[in-house]
Order: C-alpha cells, then sequence, then structure tokens
C-alpha cells in the first residue's frame, strides 16, 4: 500500500521527479567513475613498479658534492667498480649486485638507424635484477664480459625499428645471431628480451590481432591498438634497453676512446678514470628484504663513505620512494574526488529536500484529510519519507547505469595501462551513500507533515 502509494506520487510529476534525481545521478556517477580512475591508475603504477624490480632495488647514484665538501672536490671519485668490490665483501644485506654505465650510441642494421632509450654495458645480473626475461637467445656470462667481447642482447623496439615489427612484417623476425653496427662498431646479437606491456595492453594487442582477422568487427578494437602503441612509460623503456657487457663498454668507448684521443694529441686530460678505476654511471643493488631496508642503506652508505674518504659524492634513490608518491598520490586523488561527488550528493540532497517541501505544500488538504479520517502521524512521516527514499534509489541506480557508461567513454581516452577499472565496493559504497542521501533529506519535510494540525489543514487553500 504505502510502495504503491509512493511510487502514483513519483510518476504523476515525472518530469520534476526526474530533475530531482539528476543530483543524486551525477554524485553517484561522479563517485563511481572517479574511483575507477584512481583504480587504474594504481594498478598501472603496481604494475610498472614491479616491473622495475619491485620495493627490493637501490639505486646509487652520482651526485653533487655538498657544499661544505666543495674544497675536496679534485679527491671525489664518483660511482666506481671499486665500490662494487667493497661492497660484495662488506654489505651482507645486499644480494645482488648490477654496476652500470650507460652509452649514448646508434645502431644500424640492415640499411636503418636507431638511438635506442636505454644502452648500457653492465653484469650478467642485470637481467634478474631488472626483471628482464629472455624470450630468444641467450644473456651474456661472466666470460664474454672478461673477454669484452662484442656482443649484446636487445629489446624488442630495436628489433622492430631495424628489421621490422611483427604487425607490419606479418611475422616474428629474431635477429639473435646477426651482426649490428654500435657506433660504428660490429656487435653480434646473443639474445632478445620478451615484449613487454601492461595488462591493458596486452589485451588491446589481441583484440586489434583478431580484428585483422575479422575485418568485420573492425571499431573499438582499431582505436585501441593505437592507444596500446603509447604504452606505460616503464615498458616502453623496458623494450629499448640494450645491454652489453660491463668491460665490452669500458674497454672499446670508455677506456679506449679516451686513450686514442690522448695519444693522438686531441686531449690532455685523463676522462672519466681513464687510467684509474672504472666509473659508472649508477650501482643497482638488490637488498635480501624490503623490512630491511633501513638498515641495508645504512650498511651501504658506510661501505661507501669509507671508499670514497668521506666524500658524500652519491646517492640512494629506492623504490620504497616511488611507492610512498604512489600512495600519496592515490590518496590525494580519492579525496579529491570524494570531495567532488559529495557536492554532487548534496546538492542532489538538498534537491530532493526542496520538492518534497514543495509537494507537501501542494498537499496539505490532502494531508489534512487523511489525518481527519484517522491515519496516524507515523503514516504520514512514513509515506513523505518514502517518497524521498525512492526517488534518492532511483537517482542512485540509474547513477550506477550512468557511471558505467562514463567509465567506458574516459576508456576511451585515457592510456591503455591507466585505464578506468570498475571495482564492486564503489558501486555499493555509491549506492548505499545514495540511500542516506534519500533518508535525510526527506527527514525534515516528514517530521514538518507530520507535524500538521488536521484542522489548520484543511482550512488551507
Amino acid at each position: 500500500m504505502l510502495l504503491a502509494a509512493t511510487f502514483n506520487q513519483i510518476l504523476a510529476h515525472k518530469f520534476r521527479s526526474v530533475l530531482t534525481m539528476l543530483g543524486v545521478i551525477l554524485g553517484v556517477s561522479s563517485l563511481v567513475a572517479m574511483s575507477a580512475l584512481v583504480a587504474g591508475m594504481e594498478k598501472g603504477a603496481r604494475e610498472a613498479l614491479i616491473a622495475i624490480g619491485g620495493l627490493e632495488k637501490v639505486r646509487v647514484v652520482p651526485q653533487d658534492i655538498p657544499v661544505e665538501q666543495r674544497h675536496l672536490s679534485d679527491e671525489a671519485v664518483g660511482v666506481t667498480l671499486n665500490d662494487v668490490r667493497a661492497l660484495q665483501q662488506s654489505a651482507p644485506l645486499v644480494t645482488q649486485f648490477s654496476p652500470e654505465m650507460r652509452l649514448s650510441a646508434t645502431f644500424s642494421a640492415n640499411g636503418k638507424t636507431y638511438r635506442p632509450w636505454n644502452v648500457s654495458g653492465v653484469w650478467p645480473a642485470a637481467c634478474l635484477l631488472n626483471e628482464h626475461v629472455i624470450a630468444h637467445g641467450r644473456m651474456f656470462n661472466e666470460l664474454d664480459d672478461e673477454m669484452a667481447r662484442n656482443v649484446c642482447v636487445i629489446g624488442t623496439a630495436t628489433r622492430d625499428e631495424l628489421w621490422g615489427s611483427p604487425e607490419k612484417v606479418g611475422r616474428e623476425i629474431i635477429p639473435v645471431g646477426e651482426t649490428v653496427f654500435i657506433n660504428g662498431m660490429p656487435f653480434t646479437i646473443i639474445g632478445m628480451f620478451e615484449h613487454y606491456e601492461s595488462e591493458q595492453d596486452r589485451k588491446a594487442r589481441l583484440l586489434a590481432a583478431s580484428e585483422a582477422k575479422h575485418p568485420s568487427r573492425k571499431g573499438i578494437g582499431r582505436d585501441r591498438g593505437w592507444r596500446a602503441s603509447r604504452g606505460g612509460y616503464v615498458f616502453t623503456f623496458k623494450n629499448q634497453t640494450v645491454y652489453l657487457p660491463l668491460n665490452t663498454v669500458w674497454m672499446k668507448f670508455r677506456y679506449g676512446a679516451t686513450q686514442l684521443a690522448i695519444s693522438s694529441g686531441k686531449t690532455s686530460r685523463t676522462i672519466e678514470g681513464a687510467t684509474g678505476d672504472p666509473r659508472l654511471s649508477r650501482l643497482e643493488l638488490k637488498i635480501a628484504n624490503v623490512n630491511l631496508l633501513s638498515e641495508a642503506l645504512q650498511q651501504i652508505r658506510n661501505v661507501l663513505m669509507t671508499t670514497h674518504k668521506g666524500i658524500e659524492d652519491f646517492t640512494f634513490l629506492t623504490q620504497e620512494d616511488w611507492a610512498d608518491q604512489i600512495k600519496v598520490f592515490i590518496h590525494n586523488a580519492r579525496l579529491s574526488g570524494g570531495l567532488i561527488a559529495g557536492v554532487s550528493l548534496l546538492v542532489g540532497a538538498i534537491g530532493i529536500m526542496n520538492i518534497m517541501l514543495a509537494s507537501i505544500s501542494e498537499r496539505v488538504r490532502e494531508i489534512g484529510i487523511r489525518k481527519s479520517v484517522g491515519a496516524a502521524t507515523s503514516d504520514i512521516f512514513l509515506q513523505i519519507l518514502a517518497e524521498s527514499l525512492a526517488i534518492a534509489v532511483l537517482g542512485g541506480l540509474a547513477g550506477l547505469g550512468v557511471s558505467v557508461g562514463l567509465v567506458h567513454l574516459l576508456s576511451s581516452v585515457s592510456p591503455t595501462d591507466n585505464a578506468p577499472i570498475i571495482r564492486v565496493g564503489p558501486l555499493i559504497f555509491a549506492f548505499v551513500s545514495s540511500v542516506i542521501v534519500g533518508i535525510l533529506a526527506g527527514l525534515f519535510p516528514a517530521i514538518k507533515a507530520a507535524r500538521l494540525n488536521p484542522i489548520q489543514a484543511l482550512r488551507y487553500d
């Protein structure tokens, strides 16, 4: 009886009811959409964090000497292989070491040239430390490094640029065994990493491949395929990685090139320790347990301060710093989204309260008649509250439907690795919020209607 009367009243004023629901619809849809956006960004950031080694990885990088130590600048050695050897002996909390020597290089092969983002001389352990997987061939070993052999392991981006991607060629080309010229020097490709991509990119690529086989399905997938090519920065960076033996880079490109310049009289200055310990671009380490990060950093610092003779020309970069930044960003994004949705729901609540008060003004005589024929105060209270709640519930359900469409629209314009993700929790929370809004917005009008004096109400015109 109460339910039927409630919906009859709403249907009697369809347009007004829909307008009243708009505030709730906007509030619910914005809450769900914002939550989905944040969830997508969080997932993409977590994937990237895992892809570059997880929380256990620590980078030691050179930095400017502190002001109070500037008078010791001539004694600063930078990060060197001597640091690695010292850490191997005196830092038991460090389990893996990957000294890195960056190289600016142009690759030439098959009549094409290409400059990858990340060309580095490393130890074989870099493959494990940076979560690289060899898809074809092999990683170079300690003997390759010791003999300074002209070998390299490439990422798929280098293969795609010099030999063609599988999408363009129609088949996967595996250039293992091929010769590539690095700054004019011949190198043999002995391995190739797997292709790295986010989960969203992988799905988009499979969808594009399916559409290529079935042209009648083309449409959304074509756009997704274009967006997938952008990919996440971390995955793109990994695909553009090329590893060479550390000793090869030192002997063939650093030390050898410097000695040649000195012997030819082009320079009289020793470059990057050409006559001493090889200077590194950075040193990557992996600790035994992320819970021991503080102790490990202190251990590493103690060793380096000894090898650097007290000169603090180095600093640490940890993945935990990035994880903390992710947490802060996600928290702020959720807070901002919650405030926006809260304001929309507040507007919706005000709209419901306003329309219910207007409805009571129109139905004063009706309420008076009902009370005069025996309707209890609680009956009037419950009917007005039920109407307010019904408007909020219908608005909440409509808002959930709108939010799904809004999220799909956002997915079509957002990067694939940050594609919004709809979760059940926010849907339930948004709907419950709309119910609470309906109850709170209807309390005052319901109390006002229930307190009407039937005699005065019958006289109302």
